[in-house]
């Protein structure tokens, strides 16, 4: 039976949890916690301070925790905490899903330690002035705005302006090979160096963090190596799929992670896929990746594709005609970075070969470059001609909306994406909205079958396949 009283119910709680962990454990993590409310099967309890609540919800704490929650209040048993200061609120279910709320900025650490290890410098005790990596070309400036990118642009500004003190910490910045995620990610650095000199920004790749980590063990420099990370008051991280599967790596991460999000300092994160479909990461760090904001990276539209090769093409310094700029619009939907390749090998072919950038210059490029008539396709090249048949926005196809029409060509997308490409059942999902794998094998499950029942499937399938593969 649940328990009708807040403060009942906790005192049973403490009961189970004081004869399944040390006492030494118990009074310090549990009997500072105080009981605020009871609401349902929602329980608020107050906790001293940011710290206390990121040591309740680490192993096995919060296993226990879930355990005596479910026991007490039952199956659909959810806990939040209030922070006593400063004030935050964290929301967690018994699946130790948590997500941050009305995010506060913690109490800083003492003033920064200059004498630590720099790990991009010769090993030694070094000054921290570090070199932050990030590359002048990818500003704002340089970053073409359009409705596949609105809201990591946005969302990027304000960290920039705030770094620590947003609601975006850590910004989680996602989405397919060539669409902007380095781009955008050392923007957002070189807009704070501008605005706030005095942060220490550093862009890295998970590779080199995880070669970096690799070193520091081998040579028993791990203090050294962690101390070095949580001096970094804007730590950007590229790649951080290539956490997974590397337990070593990502706990050190999650201790920097906790560091620097407690320290206010702010921490941002790109991934070619969703924080919830990174397999073989920790569900500790999966958890804090979800505390900010994810932002995903679409393939540019039209529009927004247009805008990029003019936007390219007059940073080089040469004239594109309306015409060519249409033709490769039309036929490069793929990333940004095969419009921008496209534009450079143009310069290329201009200058070396004297020649004008004719439209009969921009189809022999585009076909070297994508190799349109090429049996490979991708994910982007399929979806972009499921939206154009059925005359729908790629951003509309990967939104959650359930109308028919759009759940119809979602479906049909990932279909012959499997059917067409080597592509797995988790990286479609991942570009098709973030669905998971077993949404993807019903999407194809269901359009296999609809292909012999109806007749108008048949043709919308036929039809595309011809388009895609014309000797199919």
């Amino acid at each position: 039976m649940v328990a009708n009283n807040h403060i009942e119910v906790w005192e049973r709680c403490l009961q189970i949890i004081k004869s399944n962990v040390p006492d030494a454990v118990f009074q310090k993590w549990f009997v500072p916690v105080k009981p605020v409310s009871l609401e349902g099967s929602t329980l608020t309890i107050e906790v001293p301070s940011d710290a206390h609540m990121v040591k309740l919800e680490e192993e096995p704490l919060i296993d226990i925790m879930a355990k005596t929650l479910k026991r007490v209040i039952g199956d659909s048993v959810r806990l939040v905490y209030t922070i006593r200061f400063p004030k935050t609120t964290i929301s967690y279910n018994h699946q130790t899903n948590f997500q941050a709320t009305n995010k506060s900025i913690p109490i800083p650490l003492n003033p920064r330690d200059k004498d630590v290890i720099n790990p991009f410098v010769i090993p030694g005790i070094q000054k921290l002035k570090i070199n932050p990596n990030l590359n002048p070309k990818y500003s704002f400036d340089n970053f073409v705005e359009g409705t596949c990118n609105r809201l990591a642009r946005t969302a990027g500004l304000q960290v920039a302006e705030n770094p620590g003190h947003n609601p975006f910490c850590p910004l989680f910045i996602y989405g397919g090979s060539g669409l902007g995620k380095t781009h955008l990610s050392q923007a957002i650095g070189l807009k704070v160096n501008q605005l706030h000199p005095d942060k220490i920004v550093l862009y890295v790749s998970a590779n080199a963090f995880q070669t970096q980590y690799m070193n520091a063990a081998s040579g028993n420099k791990i203090i050294d190596f962690m101390h070095f990370y949580e001096q970094i008051d804007v730590l950007i991280i590229d790649d951080v799929q290539e956490f997974v599967s590397k337990p070593g790596t990502q706990s050190a991460f999650f201790h920097i992670f906790n560091h620097l999000q407690q320290a206010g300092n702010q921490i941002i994160l790109t991934s070619d896929v969703p924080p919830g479909n990174l397999q073989g990461m920790e569900n500790r760090l999966v958890q804090r990746f979800r505390w900010g904001l994810s932002a995903e990276l679409l393939p540019p539209n039209y529009e927004t594709r247009v805008k990029i090769l003019k936007a390219k093409s007059a940073n080089e310094g040469i004239v594109l005609s309306d015409e060519v700029v249409d033709y490769l619009a039309t036929k490069i939907t793929g990333s940004v970075r095969e419009l921008e390749g496209t534009v450079l090998t143009l310069l290329a072919h201009s200058t070396f070969n004297r020649e004008d950038i004719t439209l009969e210059l921009a189809k022999k490029v585009t076909k070297q470059i994508v190799n349109i008539d090429s049996s490979e396709l991708s994910l982007e090249r399929i979806r972009t001609a499921v939206c154009d048949y059925f005359k729908i926005t790629p951003e509309l196809i990967v939104s959650k909306t359930r109308k028919r029409e759009i759940v119809q060509a979602r479906q049909i997308t990932m279909y012959l994406v499997r059917n067409l490409t080597k592509a797995s059942l988790a990286s479609i999902g991942s570009q098709m909205g973030g669905k998971d794998h077993a949404t993807v094998l019903h999407a194809c499950s269901t359009v296999s079958d609809l292909i012999d029942t109806d007749r108008n499937i048949r043709k919308y399938v036929s039809d595309l396949e011809r388009q895609l593969k014309p000797g199919k």
